[in-house]
């Protein structure tokens, strides 16, 4: 057998792993060695870190780990995040909808969590906190946002109707 210059007898034209002789089968070679396609697979493939199974194709990467896209999914809910909108928590990912239930504020108004995913703009006073859609009068409805506004007991309101509500 000859290969780049180097010649062999068949039989000792191997696998530097496994020992068998590779004869027509295919074959890797790397730097001065040479591997079966299966050894090489074993010893060199791309693994993910989930399931440990070699990645054939595509993947996905987080944290700078190999992931198959069907592998990386959601740590609460297991839905798939390749391709999607995600965040992490404690080095774990999350799709938008589980993180949000599990670990965002809520909205004093709504009670829907304020995750802040796409932008969301949200007002916190104290210890409470509103979409900024949702942060408005609690007698007009009209929007408090960028407006002085006054506490009353778990509602706020405009300075306009605490004036009102004092007469």
């Amino acid at each position: 057998m000859e290969y780049k210059t180097r010649q062999w007898h068949e039989k000792c034209f191997c696998c530097c792993v496994c020992k068998t002789a590779i004869g027509t089968k295919s074959f890797i070679p790397r730097e001065q060695e040479i591997y079966c396609a299966g050894c090489y697979e074993e010893k060199y493939a791309t693994r993910c870190i989930k399931c440990k199974k070699i990645i054939t194709s595509g993947g996905v990467t987080y944290k700078n780990e190999p992931w198959h896209r069907e592998c990386f999914t959601c740590t609460h809910c297991q839905v798939s995040l390749a391709g999607q909108r995600f965040t992490s928590r404690d080095e774990k990912p999350y799709c938008a909808e589980c993180f949000g239930e599990l670990f965002a504020k809520r909205c004093t108004s709504c009670t829907k969590p304020i995750t802040g995913i796409g932008g969301t703009r949200f007002i916190s006073f104290e210890d409470r906190h509103w979409h900024n859609d949702c942060f408005i009068c609690a007698m007009c409805k009209t929007s408090l946002v960028g407006r002085g506004f006054i506490t009353d007991e778990q509602d706020v309101i405009c300075p306009e109707c605490a004036k009102q509500k004092l007469m």
